[in-house]
């Protein structure tokens, strides 16, 4: 199995789970460089899975099923307009092409957001949470915010995480602003900046280094939360 990022749109990824005749699809956001892959490496089955309903992780669905209509979609029920689409919830457990996928709840940025564990090895964690940082919570519910990091906190320390943006660099600078004394924090911003400097991926993360340099998930309640994410939407 390999799993690697197509780059999309400003700075989304559409990551790829990959098999000998296989490839699971998480969040096509568009679909031109994905149906180049496809083209050019020829899966005999191909699977969509989807975090949420925002518009930069489904956009290329459409487009994915037209050309290949035997492809499988799965994904949370806010997602709109597939048919057919096997709609997951908080606990499903599914195989997809091989691989044992189970549903996390991580509402906040979207009501109905879900994140994902394959092979109870990786999390694809969507804008729930992003290395050092996490999604905006447009729903306005906190609480439902700060319950999916806490979820993601009692994962086992190594697994790895895969999120849907590039914001690694920009989530370090202001844990970095916050906490300027943390080496651990400087130490990962320097690494960050020489990763995004030759425009390569800050992923995978995993759980224990989140729990590190994440602060997002050490807030004791959820108004410490809400108040460093108010900071972090100013910032």
């Amino acid at each position: 199995m390999n799993i690697f990022p197509i780059h999309a749109l400003a700075d989304n990824y559409i990551w790829m789970i990959e098999d000998t005749d296989s490839v699971v699809i998480v969040d096509p956001g568009e679909a031109a460089e994905v149906l180049s892959y496809i083209e050019v490496e020829k899966p005999s089955q191909i699977a969509i899975l989807l975090t949420h309903k925002h518009d930069d992780h489904i956009g290329g669905v459409e487009e994915i099923i037209q050309t290949y209509p035997e492809t499988n979609i799965y994904g949370p029920s806010e997602v709109p307009g597939f048919d057919d689409m096997t709609i997951l919830e908080d606990g499903s457990q599914v195989d997809i092409l091989g691989h044992t996928v189970t549903a996390l709840l991580s509402a906040g940025h979207t009501a109905g957001h879900l994140a994902y564990i394959v092979d109870n090895q990786f999390l694809f964690a969507g804008d729930a949470m992003f290395s050092a940082g996490c999604g905006r919570v447009f729903t306005g519910d906190y609480q439902a915010a700060f319950d999916a990091l806490e979820t993601f906190s009692r994962l086992d320390d190594d697994i790895a995480v895969f999120a849907g943006h590039e914001y690694t660099l920009t989530n370090l600078k202001f844990a970095h602003s916050i906490f300027p004394e943390n080496e651990v924090i400087a130490e990962a911003l320097g690494q960050a900046e020489v990763l995004n400097a030759v425009n390569h991926p800050t992923y995978p993360s995993t759980i224990g280094r989140e729990k590190i340099i994440n602060i997002f998930m050490q807030p004791e309640d959820v108004t410490a939360f809400k108040d460093l994410r108010n900071l972090r939407d100013n910032f």
